[in-house]
């Protein structure tokens, strides 16, 4: 515990079980830590580890800070705030930001970001009968419908065909099944290059730097194959401001302090020779984002939350050089099937050396039974092993090898991730992007 920085007491509120393993790290730095889940099926992630309440609500005068861990709690946020208490976490504002697309745009335009054309649609007919008209390589993405279990993101579709054919066929052919599943979405203009991503933490009047830089790996397989996931890994450095920075997420500066939002908030970009485009905004933890950015910062994490909750200027510190992360699964996180999840629930998770402080694994769904680390929840998300070092390759190093110490039956993982930084840093030096 800082001897300089008194015990608080924290409140995290989630849908499903994201923010555990930060719960965890600020209940061993010594202060009170209480969680409320709400989906049913993750109601024993975190047992052994962390104290849970049934509800939220009524543990609001006990905290000294409320973390809201996810988009979707704006609403509430901006009321407890105006009530006086310290939150971090969203706004109603910042909420739209992140689920729907044409606003997040409109508003990246509004302050002076270049943005890729875009067309919004909510029915497909008028989709198709675009495409037709107007041939052009697009990515198709649905609309978040955040909280409500209609969450479709990952239907997402890279275009690869320079006429749009083949995002045509798709929706042609699977009209019925994506008109029953998706209420909106919008289709891009692709564009090659780079994808970066920049973010920093807001105290609801200004960032507080070093600010975060991030390459993120979302598809399934190495090599970028596969299905869009959650995410499956990301390498990330913590950075003065730089160009990516300055000409996308500062920019949003003023809507940030008068929208009241307190956290995290990083923006996706497609970097080339021409520009840099913005893609989407994520208004709250990453994940594993937060995970691998605790590897890198020094700040208590307590100390640093409650500070940021208090609107103090301050600077964040962090290690030098670089952090990677890696998500270790199980199938239900491809599958999504409840009955995939209990054949897994329980399941020991072994290390083939000890590991007794858990040094850089993060908590993904698991609980403590009895000493012993088994698979809890639904997701098949399970943990988050980090590392950190001066170069790419001494991170990843130090990574694999702490994933290659878990013995847990069927997990999978990808090996390439921070691989992509030896090229790509070398085309956004030569841009003037870093």
């Amino acid at each position: 515990m800082n001897n300089h920085f008194p015990a608080k007491k924290f409140l995290f509120v989630s849908w499903e079980s994201l923010s555990g393993d930060l719960a965890w790290q600020i209940k061993k730095e010594g202060h009170e830590v209480k969680v409320y889940i709400k989906d049913p099926n993750n109601r024993d992630v975190y047992d052994g580890f962390l104290e849970k309440i049934e509800s939220w609500e009524d543990q609001v005068d006990w905290a000294d800070v409320i973390v809201f861990d996810d988009v979707g709690f704006g609403k509430w946020a901006d009321e407890l705030r105006k009530k006086g208490k310290l939150v971090v976490g969203g706004s109603a504002y910042t909420d739209n930001l992140e689920d729907n697309r044409e606003f997040g745009q409109m508003e990246m335009s509004k302050v002076g970001m270049s943005i890729l054309p875009h067309w919004d649609f909510s029915d497909l007919a008028t989709a198709i009968k675009f495409i037709r008209e107007n041939p052009n390589r697009y990515v198709f993405k649905p609309n978040y419908t955040v909280g409500t279990g209609e969450d479709m993101h990952d239907l997402l579709f890279l275009g690869e065909e320079d006429d749009g054919k083949d995002i045509l066929d798709i929706l042609e052919s699977d009209k019925k099944f994506l008109e029953s599943k998706i209420k909106s979405f919008q289709l891009q203009k692709f564009a090659s290059g780079v994808e970066i991503a920049v973010g920093a933490f807001f105290n609801g009047e200004d960032f507080i730097y070093p600010i975060n830089v991030n390459f993120e790996h979302k598809r399934l397989f190495p090599g970028e194959i596969g299905p869009f996931t959650g995410e499956m890994g990301t390498a990330m450095y913590w950075s003065q401001p730089n160009a990516v920075f300055n000409e996308t997420l500062l920019k949003m500066k003023d809507q940030l302090k008068e929208s009241g939002y307190v956290g995290y908030i990083d923006i996706n970009c497609i970097a080339n020779a021409r520009g840099i485009f913005p893609l989407e905004f994520s208004s709250r933890f990453g994940y594993p984002t937060i995970n691998i950015q605790m590897e890198g910062i020094l700040t208590p994490m307590g100390e640093f939350l409650y500070r940021l909750a208090n609107k103090e200027k301050f600077e964040l510190k962090t290690k030098k050089g670089f952090q990677v992360g890696v998500v270790v699964a199980l199938t239900p996180y491809i599958s999504e099937s409840v009955q995939e999840s209990s054949n897994y629930r329980d399941l020991s998770i072994l290390f083939r050396r000890p590991n007794p402080n858990l040094e850089g694994i993060h908590l993904g769904d698991v609980k403590l039974v009895d000493n012993q680390l088994r698979v809890a929840g639904s997701s098949g998300y399970i943990l988050i092993v980090t590392g950190s070092g001066q170069t790419v390759e001494e991170t990843r190093k130090q990574t694999y090898s702490r994933v290659k110490n878990i013995r847990l039956q069927n997990m999978f993982y990808r090996v390439d991730i921070g691989t992509r930084w030896y090229q790509e840093s070398d085309k956004l030096q030569i841009w003037g992007y870093l």
